[in-house]
């Protein structure tokens, strides 16, 4: 039941700590108590999010006077520290765990939808400013694309229930779903529709190659036929309403104003990695807006590098590299769990690519799909286990 509040908490994060962190913290000490399983496989996962943290906090020394910076180190190594757990707990019960972290954070994920859709309608009166962000729906999350991001898991669990599941799983699923994109398109986050565009054929595609008879291939390309439909017709409904399909128009084009010219989005790139080249321990979190530009990177790569100096940046990379280029390995191996692999690793392949025009430093949900990918991973690796000494009982 913790891993399903661990998943539910997932949709409020709009300050710091979160009730996610609360959660969390209670359920690592859970885990810690009564045991957690570490394989050889987890050993490059903790590897890589030790020499991060080490990065940020070599930086930190530079600016070590400012406490905001030396909070956002501590939530980064807890952010870290609740991957791992999240990898190292699924190494007993595994099915049942990740059952009940899966729901909670679909549940999670129609929760936010709710919120997000019934504030733009103003269903909330006065109060449904809150959710909202110059005209976007933020829901329950501080900001409108960090919303956005975080619904296209939930938004692939629902899918992955259309493809593999029963009739009932498969019309529920649907209607879920449906739910989901509405406040997906109200977040008007161009990254988000994205990555859940890209995430989403992933997904189908490796289901497809999957699938053990032709009635099952048959099958997902009739629901992504009669998805693709019912979608369009969604997004037909809401641009009727003249306040969505103007907003629409300006965000679905590549030239916004804050990305274009000298000192916009793509231009910070460009200065941004011809200072990372001068500055080997970096600027320090939270310096690149304050110190040297207008605006954050939009850009984890490039804000690993500058947060935590080359060891971080490079360590980020690495674990980009080696999480995708390795979770490709058990795509196809056999599993009781082989259809929420299959999400995960299209979650984490999509929100890796956004992360290319994003900060995700301090996405909950990223460091959820990372520990999930790599616990998968290590179950369906034969090897020996290595049990922290505890009560040694699984909760």
């Amino acid at each position: 039941m913790l891993l399903w509040l661990m998943g539910f908490a997932g949709a409020f994060v709009f300050i710091e700590p979160s009730p996610y962190e609360i959660v969390g913290i209670l359920a690592i000490a859970v885990f810690a108590v009564t045991g957690l399983t570490l394989r050889p496989p987890l050993v490059p996962l903790i590897l890589l999010l030790i020499l991060l943290n080490v990065g940020y906090a070599a930086a930190m020394l530079q600016v070590v006077d400012q406490s905001k910076v030396v909070t956002w180190v501590l939530i980064s190594a807890y952010l870290a520290a609740t991957a791992i757990v999240y990898a190292a707990m699924l190494g007993a019960n595994t099915q049942a765990r990740l059952a009940y972290l899966m729901r909670g954070t679909l549940a999670a994920g129609l929760v936010a939808s709710l919120v997000a859709i019934a504030a733009y309608f103003h269903v909330f009166g006065g109060l449904s400013d809150l959710f909202l962000l110059y005209g976007r729906a933020r829901g329950t999350f501080n900001d409108p694309n960090v919303l956005g991001a975080f619904l296209v898991l939930p938004a692939l669990i629902a899918l992955q229930r259309m493809l593999a599941g029963r009739l009932s799983a498969a019309v529920g699923g649907g209607v879920i779903l449906l739910v989901v994109l509405a406040a997906l398109l109200l977040s008007f986050s161009r990254a988000a529709w994205g990555q859940f565009a890209v995430a989403a054929l992933l997904l189908m595609g490796m289901t497809f190659a999957t699938s053990r008879a032709p009635s099952e291939r048959l099958r997902i390309v009739l629901i992504a036929m009669g998805g693709a439909l019912v979608a369009l017709f969604l997004l037909a409904a809401l641009l009727s309403i003249g306040q969505i399909a103007d907003l629409f128009k300006e965000r679905a084009t590549l030239d916004q104003n804050y990305d274009l010219g000298h000192l916009g989005r793509f231009g910070r790139y460009i200065l941004g990695f011809d200072l990372m080249l001068d500055r080997p321990l970096g600027i320090g979190p939270l310096q690149f807006s304050k110190s040297y530009f207008s605006e954050d990177p939009h850009n984890t790569f490039l804000n690993t590098f500058m947060s935590g100096g080359w060891l971080g940046g490079l360590a980020y990379l690495a674990l980009t590299l080696v999480t995708a280029v390795r979770g490709l390995r058990f795509v196809f191996v056999r599993t009781p769990w082989q259809p929420t692999y299959h999400v995960i690793y299209a979650a984490f392949l999509g929100v890796a690519g956004e992360s290319a025009i994003i900060d995700i430093d301090h996405w909950r949900h990223y460091f959820l799909i990372l520990g999930v990918l790599w616990g998968l991973m290590a179950v369906t690796t034969p090897g020996r286990c290595l049990t922290i000494p505890a009560l040694n009982r699984s909760p």
